[in-house]
């Protein structure tokens, strides 16, 4: 049986990476001002948002004398909301897109951009009211608005992870732990976890292969080769297996952030594959950024349409420019296995490619490891609520979701990097 781990933001944000959107909308606003130290006009545009000094005196002057005076540097964002609230001195337009941004964030604390893109771009390609050409001018701008904010993003993840993150021990654990019979779900019980599973004593090719999974998980095959010959030896009919008959035979992180921080989780070369899904930051041409929701009710309106913008971005179609979706369907098709979640929302932007995995025939279980808040609440709820929303039967959702008392927090506790 195999495990595959999803890897979401919460992830990195665990590691203590500043990788949620509004960190990143954060530092854009830092790079915007830096930008207008550059102007030497009394305008500047981006994709975004543009900045007009009503003076005729360059923007670069009048940013360098307002820092120099107010002893800030370009990265404050005490300037950005001077310019923001200045209508004297400052005219400033939002495009739609960044307006919904910026509104999300202040009035949740967050935002999810693939989604707010999504939603926009629904509005522009199904209103009945706009003209087809406005529809086209819309989608074409908006798309490359998005395009524009996948650049800066990458650049930003490859400034802020530079260093190396520290090892989290529980998440440790978790990748690599033996499989719990209470974790399965009833259609998968029988099949998993017989009364003697795979019937090691009567194969002998199994403990070479057992050695092999025992080598690739780290752990110390001379003592759990005595400990499993001696059950073996002297059953008396007992059911409590030693934890090597129940380690998962192959280990894949889907991972959908950019950055590469679960590497410092690899115990051997081929303890575990990784499949960076959206790409990553080493790869900026293959980054994928965009939409993933096939099964929303418009999603067939937009197909139907025959222009291009539309479907610019849809991620399933994405996932052809590159191998790594084949390599994860050839994952779940080969062997039965259990999903571990670590930090993915499991929201509607990837709700394609979750139903895939979750309502595949060979998911015997999902273990979702939850984000434990500082006074002590969790977000298990909320995130079994986004899980069920990529099932089209709750029935089997209900069956295959391991219950809340058999789940543990993402974090349990820190170790440093080498120690």
């Amino acid at each position: 049986m195999n495990r595959l781990v999803l890897i979401g933001n919460g992830f990195d944000l665990a590691h203590g990476l500043k990788t949620s959107y509004a960190d990143f909308i954060n530092w854009y606003k830092a790079h915007r001002v830096e930008q207008l130290g550059e102007e030497h006009s009394n305008v500047s545009k981006d994709p975004l948002c543009t900045i007009q000094l009503k003076e005729r005196q360059a923007l670069s002057i009048y940013a360098m004398n307002y820092i120099r005076e107010h002893q800030l540097d370009f990265s404050h964002e005490g300037f950005w909301d001077y310019i923001l609230h200045n209508s004297y001195e400052f005219e400033v337009k939002f495009s739609p897109f960044f307006e919904r941004i910026n509104k999300s964030i202040e009035t949740k604390g967050w935002v999810d951009i693939e989604n707010e893109y999504y939603d926009l771009l629904k509005q522009y390609a199904l209103d009945s009211v706009l003209k087809e050409e406005g529809k086209i001018s819309s989608m074409k701008s908006l798309n490359k608005q998005l395009e524009y904010l996948k650049e800066l993003l990458i650049q930003y993840l490859t400034e802020i992870t530079e260093q190396d993150p520290k090892i989290i021990k529980s998440i440790k654990h978790d990748i690599y732990a033996p499989f719990e019979k209470e974790d399965m779900s009833v259609h998968a019980d029988y099949h998993m976890f017989e009364e003697e599973p795979w019937e090691w004593e009567d194969r002998s090719d199994r403990e070479a292969e057992l050695r092999t999974i025992l080598e690739k998980h780290g752990y110390g095959v001379k003592e759990c080769m005595e400990w499993v010959k001696a059950w073996i030896e002297d059953k008396n009919g007992s059911t409590k297996y030693p934890f090597a008959f129940l380690l998962p035979k192959n280990i894949m992180l889907l991972n959908f952030n950019y950055t590469h921080t679960a590497q410092i989780y690899k115990k051997t070369d081929d303890s575990f594959e990784e499949v960076h899904i959206h790409g990553d930051i080493e790869d900026k041409l293959h980054v994928i950024f965009g939409y993933g929701d096939e099964m929303h009710s418009d999603f067939e309106k937009l197909k139907e349409r025959e222009d291009g913008e539309c479907l610019r971005y849809v991620k399933s179609i994405r996932y052809l420019e590159a191998s790594n979706y084949k390599k994860v369907l050839r994952f779940i098709e080969s062997a039965p296995y259990q999903v571990v979640i670590m930090g993915h929302s499991c929201g509607r932007s990837d709700r394609t490619l979750l139903h895939t995995i979750f309502e595949h025939g060979n998911c015997a279980s999902i273990k979702l490891c939850y984000y434990r808040k500082e006074d002590g609440s969790d977000d298990y709820l909320e995130k079994i609520q986004n899980i069920s929303r990529n099932f089209v039967s709750m029935e089997d959702m209900r069956d295959v979701v391991v219950p809340k008392p058999q789940c543990k927090p993402l974090v349990r506790d820190i170790i440093e990097v080498g120690s």
